[in-house]
């Protein structure tokens, strides 16, 4: 595993995003390259070495094992709308195809009204026939959750679900208990130990499945069937390559009754692939194999940074040995 991983060898990324999104401008992250075709190393620069070890060990997986064979061929996705103004909501749904919306709320303390607006517009967009599901990113208490979830859930015509209003386990089953609008848990799952506790303790009616995070699509697969809940696959802000191993994901599922958050390409400025994982008619092809990075692209989008890339090849350097 260690020639694998090689620090040296691994190629450093920078690609800019068209929206601020998730408090980045800027997405930077690793390719490597194995037997069975390249992986990609990706975790948020916050994140520590314990848990970047999940991102890389679905590198692996996705370069040397591969993955199930999957039960469907293609994936239904919802189009992202960030914390952005009504009038680019609407112009980021009803360009997108989709039939369902993820829209990013909670940006800062005092955004309810803005929320509330991007909602509207969504909504508009949509047609009454679609679905829009909103995330918080764990940033409410209870008493803010159940109080915006409620007005959001009114501006929206309707609400599919909300997507970690809380941080903790209780927090999610506090406010659910609340609420009539379904509860997802994200984070709750993810970097939870026993991603079991999430459904025993009814504190979520979906789980929200990253298997870039988790240590790839089999690990993730266990956390599925351990949650025993409705699941939808969501992207960790990937490249192509990164986000095969999502689509993988989706399409081992034994049930998938929700569409999956996938068509984050569309926040990027480029892609490390010729032909980047843009849904069509609100839908992904599921691929058997990574695909392949195209070297001027590569060239177009390698990190400009040398310190940064040196940051990012100590990072692997120390996160491949948690591996071991």
């Amino acid at each position: 595993m260690s020639d694998l991983l090689d620090p040296e060898s691994a190629l450093v990324y920078a690609i800019p995003l068209r929206t601020r999104f998730r408090g980045i401008t800027v997405r930077e992250g690793m390719l490597l390259e194995g037997p069975l075709g390249w992986g990609e190393f990706c975790p948020f620069p916050e994140y520590d070495d314990r848990e970047a070890a999940g991102w890389l060990a679905t590198a692996v997986e996705q370069i040397t094992v591969g993955w199930p064979e999957p039960v469907r061929d293609r994936i239904p996705v919802n189009c992202t709308v960030p914390a952005v103004g009504p009038e680019r909501a609407y112009e980021i749904v009803s360009g997108s195809g989709c039939r369902t919306a993820k829209v990013k709320v909670a940006d800062h303390p005092e955004s309810l009204p803005e929320d509330l607006e991007r909602v509207a517009a969504v909504r508009d967009a949509l047609g009454p026939g679609g679905a829009i599901r909103v995330d918080a990113n764990a940033l409410w208490d209870v008493d803010t959750a159940v109080a915006n979830i409620k007005r959001i859930d009114s501006a929206a015509g309707g609400l599919e679900y909300v997507e970690q209003p809380c941080r903790t386990v209780e927090e999610l089953a506090a406010v659910r208990r609340r609420v009539d609008v379904r509860i997802a848990a994200d984070e709750s799952i993810r970097r939870a130990e026993d991603p079991l506790r999430v459904a025993v303790a009814g504190a979520a009616d979906v789980a929200v499945l990253k298997c870039t995070p988790l240590g790839g699509v089999r690990r993730a697969l266990r956390v599925a069937e351990a949650a025993g809940l409705p699941c939808v696959v969501s992207s960790a802000l990937e490249t192509s390559i990164g986000l095969s191993a999502q689509l993988a994901l989706a399409g081992a599922l034994p049930d998938l009754d929700f569409a999956c958050g996938l068509g984050t390409l569309r926040l990027f400025e480029g892609d490390v692939i010729t032909d980047s994982l843009i849904p069509v008619d609100g839908h992904l092809p599921v691929p058997r194999t990574p695909p392949p990075p195209n070297p001027a692209l590569l060239h177009r989008f390698r990190h400009p940074d040398p310190d940064r890339t040196r940051w990012w090849r100590d990072r692997l350097e120390r996160v491949r040995t948690l591996l071991d």
